[in-house]
């Protein structure tokens, strides 16, 4: 008898000795619940509570007809959208040739008034040369006059020299009209200042004549659709001009236009119109996806409460299916149980349902950051003076480590007696502490990925 105390006995005690249990604890596992992501109504539900499933099968079919009109619809606009772009962009071509062609008539309204400017300066040289021929023919006939009457010169001779000098002052009155026309023409006055000559223009005069600033305005107004503004209204042809070529570096016309017509604000309306278009197109093929609603995990079925016919709405719970891999066990420790345990220390899993004929592995992962009493839903007031002292309770997570569900399932709720091994060293990440350590941070997103 004493031989069979000791065989039986001793083991149990050098166990206790070794181990920390409990027989509060329990099986817990995750679950996700089945939602659809739009509205709409039931056409069919392919399982049943208790069903297990994998990941990608397909657990309730939605309508899709709704769906699929909305994608005809948005990809005819979608379809439109390209098109507007194609239309948008010649116009925008259209529009530079019209500005290029605005720019030769101001280059022309310039030239034409320095035509008049020019014409202005040999009008007042004809005007100088008549004046000097009408000197001539003066002189010529005021000796034709003295000789006259000596009979050296013939009256015919006289009358001659006097059409000369009639002829000579028509021109010169001609030549000064011609000059004051052409100045009149520009937009100054007949008369010169005084002490100024007729063929005196301002310098800046093809900069600031009426018919130069009409082309400038034409040119301004047609290259404002391409997104050209000058600085100033105020700026002259040369300014302004000047301004434009800075665009680019080496003032090359061809890049400046190909810039132009790439950043349009017509061009690139249309860019995101039809940007948004593929986006719509996009959600409505999205959202018709969605009609068909999949398992996200391998698991069972559980809490199914859909029906054909029915209605539903967007996140409204469908189903509910619980993971039969990602499971572990808490184990609700007494305080005074925590002194020798840490994260990484093997454990020996006693189930009730299996009894004592198997024992699952498992690993202490954590330890939870608060008793079970203070995360109840009314936590305990020990200030109101009539406190007694309650041995706490922590939760402390188990991992399993040698479970198969498919030779013998644990299902969540079960109850379980974990033994912890103090003499075998913890193992694993975060071995023998009681805190794991921070997760580290996770990249930041690259600019690609974050733009929609």
């Amino acid at each position: 008898m004493a031989i069979a105390v000791l065989v039986v006995g001793v083991p149990r005690i050098f166990r206790a000795l070794n181990t920390v249990s409990t027989d509060d604890a329990y099986v817990n596992g995750y679950v996700t619940f089945v939602a659809p992501r739009v509205a709409g109504q039931v056409a069919r539900v392919l399982v049943d509570d208790n069903n297990r499933v994998k990941k990608g099968d397909v657990l309730v079919e939605l309508d899709p007809e709704p769906f699929q009109v909305q994608v005809a619809i948005k990809q005819a606009a979608l379809d439109a959208a390209q098109a507007d772009l194609v239309v948008a962009e010649a116009n925008v071509r259209a529009a530079v040739a019209q500005a290029r062609s605005h720019r030769f008539k101001l280059a022309r309204a310039i030239e034409d008034v320095d035509n008049q400017i020019a014409l202005i300066r040999a009008r007042v040289a004809t005007w100088e040369q008549s004046k000097a021929t009408m000197a001539l023919a003066q002189a010529e006939f005021d000796r034709a006059a003295r000789l006259l009457s000596t009979k050296v010169v013939s009256a015919e001779e006289f009358d001659q020299r006097r059409e000369a000098l009639d002829v000579a002052k028509a021109q010169v009155t001609q030549a000064f009209e011609n000059i004051l026309q052409a100045r009149v023409a520009l937009g100054l006055p007949a008369e010169a200042p005084q002490g100024a000559s007729l063929g005196d223009v301002p310098p800046d005069l093809d900069q600031t004549f009426s018919s130069v600033r009409e082309a400038l305005a034409a040119l301004i107004q047609s290259a404002a659709p391409l997104g050209v503004v000058p600085s100033s209204y105020d700026l002259t042809p040369k300014q302004t001009l000047a301004e434009f070529y800075k665009r680019d570096p080496g003032g090359k016309v061809d890049r400046i236009y190909a810039e132009i017509i790439k950043n349009a604000p017509a061009l690139q309306q249309a860019k995101a119109n039809l940007l948004r278009a593929q986006r719509d197109l996009d959600q409505a093929k999205l959202d018709l996806r969605y009609t068909t609603i999949v398992a996200e995990i391998d698991g069972v079925i559980t809490r199914r409460n859909v029906n054909p016919g029915n209605n539903v709405q967007v996140g409204q719970s469908l189903m509910a299916i619980r993971s039969l891999r990602d499971i572990w066990v808490d184990a609700n420790f007494k305080e005074t149980q925590l002194r020798n345990l840490r994260i990484g220390q093997r454990v020996d899993l006693e189930v009730d349902m299996y009894g004592g004929k198997r024992t699952f592995e498992g690993r202490i992962s954590g330890f939870t950051f608060g008793t079970g009493s203070t995360l109840a839903l009314l936590p305990a007031q020990n200030a109101t003076g009539n406190f007694v002292k309650v041995v706490q309770r922590l939760p402390v997570r188990i991992d399993v480590t040698n479970y198969d569900p498919d030779k013998l399932p644990l299902f969540v709720g079960l109850s379980v007696s974990p033994s912890v091994d103090l003499k075998t060293p913890p193992t694993g990440s975060n071995a023998g502490k009681f805190l794991q350590e921070p997760a580290p941070e996770s990249p930041s997103p690259s600019p690609a990925l974050s733009k929609p």
